[in-house]
């Protein structure tokens, strides 16, 4: 059996996809995610498991025929600067390859990161107004500094 895999979540996961978010939504470095959430989104959901345990995860959602957004991105905190996001992101573009999205975008603070994955930022006018309406539930609101960011990808 191999001990490292990204995979599609399942119900068993959304326990540990909840405390990976809840720890950088708690610092105020993501949006928090609820329970009842997590279970309406799980299909979104990729996870990077070892040896049996949820480390990351990301979640890609489609927003419109040609686009998706990367989000929820979290590493266990043990575990930054492992590579372990950058496999979540790449996974979660070659989804996006797949289901024929064109352009995939991130609100984040973590510029630099998304930059070493291959996303631009871009102003935040550029993105359809839809994307930003989870945004009034965060605490940041409506100034909460995050950097908008899109990356082209060549689906067919």
């Amino acid at each position: 059996m191999q001990s490292v895999m990204i995979r599609k979540a399942c119900i068993a996961d959304v326990k540990a996809i909840y405390k990976l978010i809840k720890f950088y939504a708690d610092r105020r470095r993501m949006l928090a995610r609820s329970y009842s959430e997590l279970y309406e989104d799980v299909r979104d959901f990729l996870v990077y498991v070892n040896r049996g345990r949820v480390l990351g995860c990301a979640a890609l959602h489609v927003t419109w025929e040609d686009l998706a957004e990367v989000k929820s991105l979290a590493v266990a905190s043990r575990h930054v600067r492992k590579g372990i996001g950058k496999t979540l992101v790449k996974a979660a573009l070659a989804e996006a390859v797949n289901l024929g999205v064109q352009r995939v975008f991130a609100l984040t603070y973590e510029q630099e990161f998304f930059e070493k994955c291959g996303f631009h930022k871009v102003p935040k006018e550029t993105l359809p107004h839809k994307i930003w309406s989870e945004c009034v539930r965060c605490p940041e609101f409506p100034d909460c500094g995050e950097v908008p960011m899109i990356i082209e990808l060549n689906s067919n």
